[in-house]
């Protein structure tokens, strides 16, 4: 940042400033956290002679202890995309209106918990269900380590409670699926042929109302070689929607790539992975009792009304801990 021509390179010098930024965040709470133990020590010293400092000491040290906790934490999130912005796509499952309805409540909790961690979400896509809830919906979460914490979101939430779409007051079991990817920086080479895209432009869906939905605005596109589509109708303009659709597209392509190499590091080395999309992650009961119970760390809470309004911190702690281990 001393040279002279540092900021001739307007992208080049704040690339490097974010840079600087992150490494910040990493150094100071550690070296703040190591000064702190230090004048632990010297007061513990002193402490001989003065016994009303050992009080003084308890109480810094249970701070120090959550201090040591947070730094921890964030010695987890080391991944080469951890830092990234995050894409969460969720999907209900089979069960018609009560998985809408489910994936709709899965929706405001993780709305909540970007609230409660200074994350900007915004949805930039969603499928109404027929009578109520969601079939699906995609977000773009954007914070501090988004995609370093919800990582630990992916997989199958299966919801126990009784149905308020059911007459008779039945106990109905749903599910309901959660993907999340990194948001894939411009510098990341991922190679795309606009041949092997498949462009459509259509009508937004939702709710409706006065001049709402009345432009062909959204974007779908379709990359043929693997079939992986995306869509976008958040913006009113479609050229901003093609964009945030092909910024998606590319993380998604990314995102298969790294599946791609870690299969084949997995056969090389003949290690089965665990593959976790596609198996039941947690459950939320609220019928016969409350519960939520994460199966991978077996973490539970009895609270279920705090984890639906989007305190997710103790599970994703413990599975970043057990990753770690």
């Amino acid at each position: 940042m001393n040279q002279p021509d540092f900021w001739d390179d307007q992208e080049k010098s704040n690339k490097l400033m974010k840079e600087l930024k992150y490494l910040k965040s990493c150094v100071e709470p550690f070296d703040s956290t190591a000064a702190k133990l230090k004048e632990l020590k010297e007061l513990a010293e002193l402490s001989e002679d003065e016994p009303d400092l050992l009080q003084q000491i308890q109480d810094e040290l249970n701070n120090l202890a959550t201090d040591v906790e947070r730094v921890e934490l964030q010695s987890m999130l080391a991944g080469p995309f951890d830092r990234n912005n995050a894409i969460l796509s969720i999907n209900a499952g089979a069960g018609g209106t009560e998985s809408c309805d489910w994936a709709s409540m899965l929706l405001r909790m993780y709305i909540r918990w970007g609230e409660t961690h200074d994350c900007q979400v915004t949805t930039l896509d969603i499928l109404h269900g027929e009578e109520a809830g969601i079939k699906n919906v995609t977000l773009s979460i954007e914070g501090d380590m988004a995609y370093g914490y919800l990582k630990a979101e992916r997989g199958v939430h299966r919801l126990v409670r009784i149905s308020p779409f059911d007459s008779n007051k039945r106990r109905h079991t749903s599910f309901a699926s959660i993907d999340v990817i990194p948001e894939i920086e411009d510098d990341v080479d991922v190679e795309i042929n606009p041949e092997d895209l498949r462009i459509d432009i259509y009508r937004s869906s939702g709710p409706g109302g006065q001049s709402v939905n009345t432009t062909d605005s959204a974007v779908r596109i379709t990359h043929i070689p693997t079939n992986i589509v995306v869509q976008c109708q958040n913006e009113r303009s479609q050229l901003q929607n093609k964009q945030t659709a092909m910024k998606l597209l590319k993380a998604k392509l990314f995102e298969l790539k790294q599946q791609e190499q870690e299969e084949k590091m997995s056969k090389e080395y003949g290690q089965k992975q665990k593959i976790e999309w596609g198996s039941q992650i947690r459950s939320y009961v609220m019928h016969p009792y409350s519960m939520v119970k994460d199966h991978r760390t077996n973490v539970e809470t009895g609270n279920v009304a705090k984890v639906m309004d989007g305190d997710l911190d103790l599970f994703i702690e413990a599975y970043l801990k057990q990753k770690k281990k």
